[in-house]
């Protein structure tokens, strides 16, 4: 009977036993802890900046709330271009953020036609936020399930893993929910910390407690500030009078803008409201004129209609080289004339630049040449049979030195509205600041208006026949007053 042999595998070497052990080491399993965590943070985190957001109804309010990841918790309102109010409610890893986007005049109207039910406004709000937070929180549960389990997909490629990930996304928030509720603050309102231009209001409106203690006060300034806000809205939909003829060009006067972005919305509605066909900017639409401040220039492009600009004294060449590239900007400096919408314009840039105080500023002499110059090339355009209808400077002192040689010049620079028909004919037509002076709004006594002007121009004869001189209350007032103008013959 033949012997038969059987091989049997060796004993697995002693090192390759050590090779497999660290992957049941402590320090292996603590590893793919942290990895799962991360996942679950960064999936969460994208769940609710991508679809974690609801927008609801506040009062006559329209908002947008969402959680945001936090270290120190808290709610934020953001009330855009004005700045923001922060408050103490709670302390969690997530922080309530609320977006005030904008008025509804319909829900505001309603409020002014039955004034009774301001007494119950408080509690319709109470009741809004309520519902909006319900809301929100749902939306906020399956954001970050959703977040989660997606990312831990990608990354684990197993559902088991995905799935865990999710789970613990909602544990995270739930504890996140507990722990605000467990340290929630109501008196935080007492206590709001102001940001932007809002850093003004404790001593436009009072302090939060004084609205608590004489609560029945400021529900008649409510009254007094929907009612007004409405009558703004009625203002600008129904503007009555002069009803001028197909063949009328309108041309919106805006100046001095400043970096107030509010002064884009009331553009972009001005441009609506009067049908405008084209926009002059009479300078000083930036603030310092530096290189980071270009981008607040951006809306110019979104405004459907030719934007006519010249350069203010606080404005920089690299303001102007910026704006030039827009599609729509037409930049007019050192005399140069372009007709836009039918209309034969020209002007100058301011030649001093104050910002920059290493250089010294020539004063009104520099203006005077600086006109002087703009009234040159203004002649030689008549004499070449292009006679220019409107001129354009940023300075009143330069605009004058064009009388005689254009029936009107436009100009800015001084934040209030005027006009004048100087000696030789030509009539003068200054603009307010349409950016309420920008920040210099709280630095005096009373908030500066925000001011803008559309004139009417005879299509034909480019001659102005009438215009509309707009005025809005600043910071902290609620008044609006459009006023029309007939040119006398």
């Amino acid at each position: 009977m033949p012997t038969v042999l059987r091989a049997s595998a060796p004993d697995p070497p002693r090192d390759r036993k050590r090779w497999r052990l660290p992957r049941r080491t402590g320090s292996g399993r603590w590893l793919r802890a942290f990895g799962l965590t991360g996942v679950v943070l960064v999936g969460a985190w994208l769940g609710l900046l991508i679809v974690g957001s609801v927008r609801t109804p506040v009062g006559p309010m329209d908002t947008t709330m969402a959680l945001r990841p936090s270290l120190s918790g808290g709610t934020k309102v953001n009330i855009s271009p004005l700045g923001a109010l922060t408050l103490d409610s709670h302390v969690a890893p997530v922080r309530l953020d609320v977006d005030v986007d904008q008025l509804d005049p319909g829900r505001a109207q309603a409020l002014v036609d039955h004034p009774e039910r301001l007494s119950g406004l408080q509690d319709e709000v109470a009741r809004d936020v309520e519902r909006g937070t319900l809301d929100l929180a749902v939306r906020s549960g399956v954001a970050v399930v959703t977040g989660a389990t997606a990312l831990g997909l990608a990354v684990y490629r197993r559902p088991r893993p995905a799935l865990a990930a999710g789970g613990l996304a909602l544990a995270l928030l739930a504890a996140s929910g507990v722990s605000a509720w467990a340290t929630w603050n109501p008196k935080s309102v007492l206590e709001p910390r102001f940001s932007g231009l809002l850093s003004s209001a404790p001593s436009v409106v009072g302090s939060a407690r004084s609205i608590v203690t004489d609560f029945d006060v400021y529900q008649q300034e409510l009254a007094r500030l929907v009612t007004n806000v409405t009558k703004l809205y009625d203002v600008a939909s129904t503007l009555p009078a002069y009803q001028p003829d197909p063949t009328t060009i309108r041309v919106l006067h805006v100046s001095d803008i400043h970096l107030n972005p509010a002064a884009w919305k009331i553009i972009g509605s001005l441009v609506d409201q009067y049908k405008v066909d084209v926009i002059v900017d009479s300078g000083d639409t930036m603030d310092h004129g530096t290189s980071a401040e270009n981008g607040f220039l951006d809306p110019v492009k979104d405004l459907g209609v030719p934007y006519v600009w010249v350069r203010g004294n606080h404005d920089s060449r690299a303001t102007q080289r910026h704006l030039e590239g827009i599609e729509n900007a037409h930049v007019l400096d050192e005399g140069a004339a372009e007709t836009i919408a039918g209309v034969r314009f020209a002007g100058t840039g301011d030649p001093q630049f104050t910002p920059d105080r290493s250089r010294a500023t020539g004063g009104d002499a520099a203006e005077r040449l600086a006109g002087a110059r703009l009234a040159s090339a203004l002649r030689d355009q008549k004499a070449k049979g292009t006679p220019v209808d409107i001129a354009v400077a940023h300075e009143p002192v330069a605009a004058a030195e064009t009388d005689g040689t254009v029936p009107l010049v436009l100009c800015g620079h001084l934040h209030t509205q005027g006009t004048k028909v100087l000696p030789l004919g030509t009539r003068l037509r200054r603009e307010g600041s349409t950016g309420g002076s920008g920040l210099r709004a709280v630095e005096g006594r009373y908030p500066a208006p925000i001011e803008a002007s559309v004139l009417y121009l005879d299509r034909d004869t480019r001659r102005l026949q009438a215009w509309d001189a707009i005025r809005l209350g600043g910071l902290g007032r609620t008044t609006a007053e459009v006023s029309r103008h007939l040119v006398q013959r």
